[in-house]
């Protein structure tokens, strides 16, 4: 196992942003403590080598607005909330809204746009950094102060673990996330992910309207678009997705299985690159994002991301869940702190 450091960039003001390497078994995974984001994966294959995975940008300066939120830790609350306000204890909070009706990420100044403080280090089979960050009362309107505490690392073992806690003083939505965009095939191969296979461990989602907000349906996948009870590509039925939703899935599944257990949500396969990634969480929901945002966005080493470069598989509560009383509480404070996990393993 190896873990360096050395300097990414150099923020506005003088402040130094890092930049760290971990190596373990066949993985090395790249790190910066600029919104907390994953730069590289380096993933094996038997027909094509080791590649890159994951979709970023070609400079550190493009991670500090980082407006595709490459790879980022994003909060206080991950994905959208309607009308950029919530009511808790009898009090309207109105949050940061970055766009149009509503706050999605945290905000316009989400934690995924702040330097975090890092500690590397190794323990067992791994090699890990632990990212920290606080954010005071009235951070974006949110209430109570709060302190996150992120650790990613890679595992002998193969895995990537990603393990997220926060503590907060007062009663407040939380909901952390890594937004990594994957693509099996190689970040800059050139290929698309329609062609990946995704399974997912899931028998409904939440349905959204025109605005990507839930209506609060939990939808039924079962012989619909959105049924990955069986691996199959991304693109199979995308024409009926497109014809009756958008331009591909940016949708909330929820998981099956007991919330706050890590057990399997998702399994990802390129059948090019013979690459399978397996996904596991304690969280009560996926987003899962096909990247139909992306429009000609510069990468990383020259390459140029269009729309389905990669696919978000980020765990999560579900969105809008301040706002809906019939979803998994998303409300943490002084008496429930926030605690979830997720790992995610490859094969090849």
């Amino acid at each position: 196992m190896e873990l360096t450091k050395r300097l990414f960039g150099i923020y506005p003001g003088g402040k130094e942003a890092w930049l760290y390497t971990l190596q373990a078994g066949e993985l090395t995974l790249e790190l910066t403590d600029a919104g907390a984001a994953w730069v590289s994966l380096i993933v094996p294959s038997e027909r094509y080598g080791k590649e890159d995975i994951l979709l970023g940008h070609p400079s550190f300066k493009a991670y500090v607005n980082n407006t595709c939120f490459f790879g980022a830790t994003v909060g206080r609350f991950a994905n959208r909330i309607s009308g950029a306000a919530f009511s808790l204890g009898g009090k309207e909070f109105h949050i940061s809204e970055n766009k149009p009706g509503c706050s999605l990420h945290g905000g316009e100044q989400g934690f995924s746009k702040r330097l975090w403080k890092a500690e590397p280090y190794k323990d067992g089979d791994g090699v890990y950094v632990r990212f920290e960050l606080e954010s005071p009362d009235g951070d974006q309107g949110y209430p109570g102060n709060l302190k996150a505490a992120v650790t990613y690392g890679i595992t002998e073992k193969n895995e990537l673990a990603a393990d997220y806690r926060a503590d907060v003083d007062a009663l407040c939505p939380v909901n952390l996330t890594n937004h990594a965009y994957f693509n099996l095939g190689g970040a800059g191969s050139g290929r698309n992910v329609l062609s990946n296979e995704l399974m997912l461990y899931s028998s409904s989602y939440i349905n959204i309207d025109e605005n990507l907000i839930p209506t609060g349906e939990l939808a039924d996948t079962k012989n619909t678009p959105f049924d990955f009870s069986r691996p199959k590509s991304l693109g199979q039925d995308l024409p009926q997705i497109r014809e009756n939703v958008g331009d591909g899935y940016d949708h909330c599944f929820v998981i099956d299985g007991e919330v706050g257990k890590l057990r399997p949500f998702c399994e990802l396969y390129d059948p090019v690159s013979g690459r399978k990634m397996k996904g596991y969480t304690t969280q009560p929901g996926v987003q899962v994002y096909t990247g139909n945002m992306l429009k000609a966005v510069p990468g990383k080493r020259g390459t140029v991301y269009h729309k389905y470069g990669g696919i978000c598989l980020e765990t999560e509560y579900f969105p809008d869940s301040p706002n809906r009383k019939e979803f998994p509480c998303s409300v943490f404070g002084p008496k429930r702190p926030y605690r979830e996990k997720t790992v995610f393993t490859f094969e090849w």
